[in-house]
């Protein structure tokens, strides 16, 4: 064990939020070229990093973590490893991104558009929607962002107007959230969704 320390996982679908105490190694290793004699241009091997890390005491009920992530990026220091630990802590967010552009959401994939130009254009304003759900999931779940990281100053007074509608529908449901919070956007996305 080279060193120890804490860490938030965020919640999933089965998983609630929690900290997570982890135990972690590092060290190099070589991946040996297949024996294929169509590969022998290849290099003999490949120098790469492992970091592995696990938890402990990981509490009733709760499966312990434990990753085993290679990579081709140099690991000299325990900060290194903690990086890449970093690093893949973040693929929830990248798989949740890819889930709601392509088959969750946005239905990406199901574009009937022909040419390479025009799906290129489709796939960058979906992606920048697919950021703004997540963000608003995000938002929802306790995230506490600026409105501005999502919504200009136009979006913002549309957003504003929406919430003066709804509000005025029901003397018992008002937007708690402050105004300038992503939150606020939240709870107006939301209520018009029939939330």
């Amino acid at each position: 064990v080279v060193d120890r320390r804490a860490i938030q996982l965020p919640a999933r679908a089965a998983r609630p939020a929690r900290q997570a105490h982890l135990e972690l190694r590092f060290g190099a290793i070589e991946l040996a070229r297949p024996q294929s004699k169509f590969l022998r241009h290849l290099p003999k091997s490949l120098p790469l990093a492992v970091v592995d890390v696990c938890e402990i005491n990981a509490g009733p009920g709760a499966e312990p973590l434990h990753w085993r992530l290679i990579t081709s990026h140099e690991i000299a220091t325990v900060d290194d490893a903690w990086r890449i630990v970093e690093w893949y802590k973040q693929r929830w967010i990248i798989e949740q991104f890819f889930r709601v552009l392509k088959t969750q959401g946005l239905k990406l994939e199901d574009s009937q558009i022909g040419t390479a130009d025009r799906l290129l254009k489709l796939v960058a304003i979906a992606a920048k929607a697919a950021v703004i759900t997540i963000q608003l999931l995000q938002a929802r779940d306790g995230g506490q962002q600026p409105i501005r990281v999502a919504f200009n100053d136009n979006e913002i007074n549309a957003l504003a107007a929406l919430n003066r509608q709804l509000e005025a529908r029901s003397k018992r449901l008002k937007n708690p959230h402050p105004p300038d919070s992503l939150t606020w956007a939240a709870w107006i996305i939301g209520r018009l969704g029939g939330w």
